[in-house]
């Protein structure tokens, strides 16, 4: 079987969130299953330096507004087609935005073009490898089950993965024609969208199955509540909606042998990890304590996300004896004030902004908890990750955190099944009772070590999501006569 991924960024090559690291880790997986995954990027600066030894494949003379082709290349175990199109994307700044953080003002052609892309390799221009699937991810590759059906030429199955309902990519109807679209395009069962082309509600529309990175967000977004404005069309097309968990990079994410801690670890070694909370401790200049339980949240700063919880109740945290690392980015008057609470409270919080990848290690590898109060959470990696170091998650009860943590109430732990601490609803009143639970946890110090046991002995990895994407891309292939 020959998989098409499509996504605007992979890790390690390019990261801004979590779809980087599915889009890097999920290929690797599937291979292990038989299927052959080329993996489709941008060909941005940071992905450009990374290539190495590089084949052109196939020439795109103009792409919205100059010349292009598709190189064939091996990076960091992926098997790559990479987008090379300098007009669109050899510009300093991020994927979306420049440096300022606006986004840029011709994304509307940019990720047209890599949808554009991915149809034309899924049509069978390239002879080197031909497609039984293409899975696209999120809104920036929204268009290729557009462009595969509208176009009338060898249409693959197509499976549209929503990592994110929030981000939809709508753009000006009067661009309808300038991205290559009929007009016949332009309808509620097309790409129409309140009045503007939507790219992520055309893929939910055309493609031929639906994912979601859990089960309960798959839930979640067929509710007016949770469903962003696409709850309708979602549960119009309920039957072809799935949930498949994410999972992480094991070898990645690997406490025994992760390189950024100060000392590995595994749950039979489980006091090795006191010199991973010194070692964080040290860098972010919090005061060192054995008895202090250390919380970290490694975050964008967003409402999505509940940071503004998180400051909202970081007085009472403190005032209880816990200590608060955080790592994390985004909206300016939450950043502001994390800034505030670590003048406020020198010693007891303490962090860095923006994100660096082996510190995100460290906080995993030495916080006793990790804190995920976000209000809508498709799934959730950190969570994940959080379990896998033995850092204790206390989760909102949405979306993939719900699916992925299991409440330390009483019944669990008599099961001896807990893995951290759920609350509900997402509010600061919530989010400061579960933190209450947290520390009644913290100090019975032998149920704490079952439940980071309990945490660490979590299957997170990519294995059974996998095997169910595999049973997916089968079904659409026996459906469409293709031998799967």
């Amino acid at each position: 079987m020959k998989l098409l991924s499509v996504a605007s960024e992979v890790y390690p090559l390019v990261k801004t969130g979590g779809l980087a690291d599915v889009a890097g880790a999920l290929p690797m997986a599937l291979a292990a299953e038989g299927v052959a995954v080329r993996t489709l990027a941008p060909g941005y600066p940071q992905v450009m330096a990374r290539l190495g030894a590089a084949e052109s494949v196939l020439a795109l003379p103009w792409l919205f507004g100059g010349p292009a082709r598709l190189l064939a290349a091996e990076a960091a175990g992926l098997n790559l087609l990479i987008l090379e199109a300098p007009h669109l994307f050899d510009r300093p700044g991020g994927p979306y935005a420049d440096a300022g953080r606006q986004d840029w003002p011709d994304n509307v052609f940019r990720f047209a073009a890599l949808a554009r892309a991915a149809a034309t390799v899924g049509q069978g221009a390239w002879p080197g490898f031909v497609p039984d699937v293409v899975h696209c991810h999120d809104w920036q590759a929204g268009l290729v089950p557009a462009y595969l059906t509208y176009d009338g030429l060898r249409r693959p199955p197509t499976v549209m993965t929503v990592h994110n309902l929030a981000f939809q990519g709508q753009f000006p109807p009067h661009l309808l024609g300038a991205l290559g679209l009929p007009d016949h395009a332009w309808s509620i069962y097309g790409v129409e969208y309140f009045g503007t082309i939507g790219f992520l509600k055309a893929g939910l529309q055309l493609s031929d199955r639906i994912t979601t990175v859990s089960p309960s967000y798959a839930a979640e977004i067929c509710t007016p509540s949770g469903g962003m404005a696409l709850d309708g069309l979602l549960r119009t097309r309920a039957a072809v909606v799935t949930g498949i968990l994410n999972g992480i990079d094991e070898t990645v994410w690997d406490p025994a042998a992760d390189l950024a801690l100060a000392e590995p670890f595994d749950a039979r070694r489980l006091p090795r990890r006191a010199a991973n909370r010194t070692a964080l401790r040290a860098r972010l200049g919090l005061d060192d304590s054995a008895e202090a339980p250390l919380f970290a949240v490694v975050s964008r700063m967003s409402w999505q996300k509940g940071l503004d919880l998180i400051a909202e109740i970081l007085p009472n945290l403190v005032a209880r004896g816990g200590q608060l690392a955080f790592l994390g980015a985004g909206d300016a008057a939450i950043e502001a004030e994390f800034r505030a609470a670590a003048r406020d409270h020198p010693g007891r919080v303490a962090g860095e902004f923006g994100y660096d990848e082996p510190l995100a290690h460290l906080m995993q590898g030495g916080a006793d908890a990790l804190l995920v109060p976000s209000r809508f959470e498709p799934c959730g990696l950190t969570q994940l990750c959080a379990l896998r170091y033995g850092a204790l998650p206390v989760v909102a009860r949405v979306g993939g955190l719900a699916d992925t943590v299991i409440d330390a109430n009483a019944m669990a732990i008599a099961r001896g099944i807990g893995t951290g601490v759920q609350f509900a609803p997402t509010t600061a009143e919530a989010l400061d009772f579960a933190l209450t639970r947290t520390l009644a946890l913290w100090n019975d110090q032998a149920l704490w070590r079952k439940l980071q046991r309990n945490a660490m002995a979590t299957d997170v990895s990519w294995r059974g999501p996998a095997r169910e994407y595999v049973r997916l891309y089968q079904d659409l292939m026996q459906r469409a006569g293709a031998p799967a």
